[in-house]
């Protein structure tokens, strides 16, 4: 009964507040972001921070939703409303009054009930503020929330008719998670197989169509062209594109041999017709016409300039295109890069590639052979060939390997160089390195003092404190230990409540200190070597106990307070010891590794985690694809065996590895994993996370 009064009096606190909320809401004005109405409700309000930001989260969410659906009935076309009412909410986020993730919740609601025209206007707001997103307040709570919401809007979009909308989502993306992003990785390097390149089987007489429709119009461009152009040659040509797609085909024998028998014939083809460079052979006859107006006039030909390149995501594969692409550098170009990127694959060593992919010996041989004439085909292609062959595909390759790791800030570059402008852009600011001495000048200099120059200062000073090191080691000054009380004196005083020392900034925490502590106890004090049981958790909590037991022992005069036990009580000058048994015992407890505190800590840590009941459910869901999921989640072929080899039972192996996720992977969050089934469309066990988290 008294539960549920309590739980009653929960729901009636909660109402009031999203009464005396959505009162605030409305007379607020968001286009002055003043957040002072709901600082001073907040702040009425005798409950948890939790609850009244709870509270006000769902009126913020109310209010939205009721003026998205009166602006839709009116049919009213002004996002300028949803950009001040997110800023209003960003600003309340500021003040600690509502959640972090409130405004990218809200911008995702907004952009549910907009139509794409008004979502691509409002989506330059998102842009505008990428600074906010990545501040450290929002970056952790709204990544997740933010990707989302980018999803939903590319579901929602035609990559042909919305092509340059889902450009800036992709690009706000890259400028908005980290380049290590796991979320943005093929951590796993799998092939996008699903890349299809469809061409089309015509049959030979479709070639001969183009001579019959262009004859007139390419006469002088054919006369010039020195590849003859069958179907053959353009059925292997495109049948290529397969092996790019999946290269893991190359392993196959009889793929193998289709492989490298097209791969001939088109290198073939690629060297009987060599490239010249159009746009020089174009500047030649230009050679009275100023520096400035030959690049306008390349421009007006229609030829790419010295400085504008044209470059093609995807080509077409229509049988009267194939011999103008073949006389194309740029198209060349990228199927040669092609060859290169897939023979840098079948020779290298790729963490997620089966053991039994190896190319036998003849293989190697050919592959390094057809390598060194498409480095001479590149270096050959115009413009600037020899310069595009600087290939950094094993760089990229080794990187993936490694599992991805966080690029590190150069030591050029600190924390300070990058700012953000008033627009919310990112401007990198790059200060100037001083130039020191060189290394050689500095040893000279040290040497015409007398001295050795280390390359560290304070080795330098150490090193220079006696001309012979052994001799000052032996010195009677160095032969000496400081006394119990002289040494601890302050952090005996450090220890006293009256001091008023915040825990961080005490000499125990103190390594240096710690480590000299140690070896003065071990020659002075009796507690040092008393035996026990206990084991030592951490030297900063065995140092507090070891200065009890010295300010035990040390005579009080006058007023002098000495800190006895953990509860922080004083004993006066005169006052006798009492229950000395039960002391020693307090003492040895403080020495126990406090496992409950630790696991507590580690929990509070993570942002989310799992419990018993969840892990059960999401176990009968995966019965049958938790192997799937623990392959994408990076774990080896050997290790989802040892799960599955006490049982035979697949919801028994899905939950032991369930359970290892959970509690030993360092990765293992309720986040990540709902994030890579929602990636797998496994909706239901994501669906389960999500509620619990």
């Amino acid at each position: 009964m008294k539960k549920e009064q309590e739980k009653m009096s929960k729901i009636n606190t909660f109402e009031k507040m999203r009464a005396g909320y959505r009162e605030a809401v409305q007379s607020s004005n968001f286009s002055d972001k003043d957040v002072d109405i709901l600082q001073k409700k907040f702040n009425l309000f005798a409950a948890d921070d939790s609850d009244k930001k709870s509270a006000l989260d769902q009126v913020l969410r109310d209010h939205l939703l009721e003026q998205l659906a009166i602006r839709n009935k009116k049919g009213v076309d002004d996002v300028s409303v949803w950009k001040q009412y997110v800023s209003h909410c960003i600003t309340a986020c500021k003040r600690s009054l509502c959640s972090p993730t409130m405004p990218v919740v809200l911008l995702g609601d907004v952009f549910d009930a907009l139509t794409l025209q008004q979502c691509e206007r409002l989506f330059a707001y998102v842009e505008e503020n990428v600074s906010i997103w990545k501040e450290d307040m929002f970056f952790t709570q709204c990544k997740n929330n933010l990707l989302r919401m980018c999803n939903d809007l590319l579901r929602r979009l035609s990559r042909s008719q919305n092509t340059v909308f889902c450009g800036r989502i992709l690009l706000f993306l890259a400028k908005f998670f980290p380049f290590s992003e796991r979320s943005g990785l093929n951590v796993v390097s799998e092939f996008n197989l699903e890349n299809l390149t469809e061409y089309g089987a015509e049959g030979p007489d479709g070639l001969k169509e183009m001579l019959e429709d262009d004859n007139d119009q390419n006469e002088e461009f054919k006369a010039d062209m020195k590849i003859t152009v069958d179907y053959n040659l353009y059925s292997k040509f495109w049948s290529l594109q397969d092996f790019f797609r999946n290269p893991n085909q190359c392993y196959n024998k009889v793929h193998w041999k289709t492989f490298s028998s097209h791969s001939n014939s088109v290198l073939s083809a690629f060297s009987s017709y060599k490239l010249d460079d159009v746009t020089d052979n174009k500047r030649m006859k230009m050679d009275n016409t100023p520096l400035k107006d030959k690049e306008t006039k390349l421009e007006v030909e229609g030829l790419p300039s010295a400085s504008s390149q044209v470059f093609f995501a995807k080509y077409l594969t229509n049988q009267k295109l194939l011999e103008l692409q073949l006389s194309d550098s740029n198209f060349r170009r990228y199927v040669l890069l092609q060859f290169l990127i897939l023979f840098q694959y079948l020779d290298s060593q790729v963490k997620f590639k089966a053991e039994n992919y190896e190319l036998k010996p003849e293989q190697i041989e050919w592959v390094k052979d057809t390598t060194e004439l498409i480095c001479r085909l590149i270096r050959e292609t115009p413009p600037d060939g020899p310069s595009f062959l600087q290939a950094r595909e094993e760089q990229w390759s080794n990187w993936k390997n490694e599992g991805c790791k966080e690029f590190q800030t150069p030591g050029g570059v600190s924390k300070g160089l990058i700012d953000s402008d008033e627009s919310g852009g990112d401007r990198k600011k790059l200060k100037p390195r001083r130039k020191g001495k060189a290394l050689g000048d500095l040893i000279r200099d040290s040497a015409s003092q007398g001295k050795t120059y280390m390359g560290n200062a304070e080795l330098t000073k150490l090193w220079n404190v006696c001309p012979d090191n052994l001799e000052a080691c032996r010195g009677k000054d160095r032969d000496f230990l400081p006394s119990l009380d002289s040494y601890f004196e302050e952090a005996i005083e450090q220890s006293d409540p009256s001091a008023m020392v915040e825990d961080s900034y005490k000499k125990i925490n103190d390594g240096n200190f710690g480590w000299r502590a140690l070896r003065l106890l071990a020659r002075r004090s009796p507690h040092f070597f008393t035996l026990s049981s206990n084991n030592i958790s951490k030297l900063p909590e065995y140092l507090e106990t070891m200065i009890r037991k010295i300010a035990k022992d040390r005579p009080t005069t006058g007023s002098q307070t000495i800190l006895l036990d953990e509860n922080k009580t004083e004993v006066l000058d005169g006052q006798t010891e009492e229950n000395g048994a039960e002391n020693e015992q307090e003492e040895d407890e403080l020495l126990k590794t406090d496992e409950t505190k630790e696991d507590e800590a580690e929990e509070s840590k993570k942002p989310g985690s799992f419990n018993e009941k969840v892990l059960d459910s999401l176990a009968d869901i995966l019965s049958s694809s938790w192997k799937k999921v623990a392959t994408k989640l990076e774990y080896t072929k050997n290790q989802i065996e040892e799960f599955s080899s006490d049982t035979s039972n697949e919801t028994e192996c899905a939950r032991k590895w369930l359970q290892h996720y959970a509690e030993v992977d360092e990765d293992g969050s309720p986040e990540n994993l709902a994030y890579t089934l929602e990636g797998m469309g496994l909706t239901e066990a994501a669906s389960i996370i999500n509620e619990m988290t």
